[in-house]
C-alpha cells in the first residue's frame, strides 16, 4: 500500500461526508428532525445514505472503464465488462425498503472493492488506489451498518 496524494484523498473523504450524515441522523433524532426541517427528508437517514450510494456505484463503473481504457484486446474486453457490473448492481438491486437496500449496497461496495484490486494488480489503477478505496470502503460499510440495525 502506499502513500495517497492529497487531492484524491481530500476528495475521497469529503465524498463520505453523505454517508456520515446519513448515519449521525441516524444515531441522533434530534439531528435527523433539525437535517428534515432543514434539508427535507430525503437528506437525512437512511435516504440520503441509499441515493448517493447508489450514485458513488455508479461513479465507480466509469472509474473502472477509465482503468480498462489503459490495456487492449481480451483484458481490456474483460475490463469494459467488469466495469459496469457496479452500475447494474446499484440499478437491479438496490431497492425495496432501508434495510433491504443497504445490505445490497454494502454487498455492491464490497465486490466493488474487490474488483479495485483485479485492476490494480493488473497495474491499470494507481499504486495508492487500493489504500484509498479500503478506507472509503471500511466507512461506507460502516455507515450503511447503522441502517441495517
Amino acid at each position: 500500500m502506499r502513500r495517497i496524494p492529497a487531492t484524491p484523498l481530500a476528495l475521497g473523504l469529503a465524498g463520505l461526508i453523505p454517508f456520515l450524515w446519513g448515519a449521525a441522523t441516524l444515531i441522533f433524532p434530534a439531528l435527523q428532525s433539525w437535517g428534515a426541517g432543514t434539508l427535507g427528508a430525503r437528506f437525512v437517514g437512511p435516504y440520503v445514505q441509499l441515493a448517493y450510494g447508489s450514485v458513488i456505484l455508479s461513479f465507480m463503473s466509469g472509474v473502472l472503464w477509465g482503468f480498462a481504457t489503459k490495456t487492449t484486446g481480451a483484458v481490456a474486453a474483460t475490463g469494459y465488462a467488469l466495469s459496469v457490473l457496479p452500475a447494474l448492481w446499484a440499478f437491479f438491486f438496490v431497492g425495496g425498503g432501508p434495510v433491504s437496500a443497504a445490505t445490497y449496497l454494502i454487498a455492491g461496495f464490497v465486490g466493488l472493492l474487490g474488483l479495485d484490486w483485479l485492476f490494480w494488480r493488473q497495474e491499470l489503477a494507481p499504486p495508492w488506489w487500493m489504500s484509498l478505496r479500503v478506507l472509503l470502503t471500511v466507512v461506507v460499510v460502516g455507515c450503511l451498518v447503522v441502517t441495517i440495525l
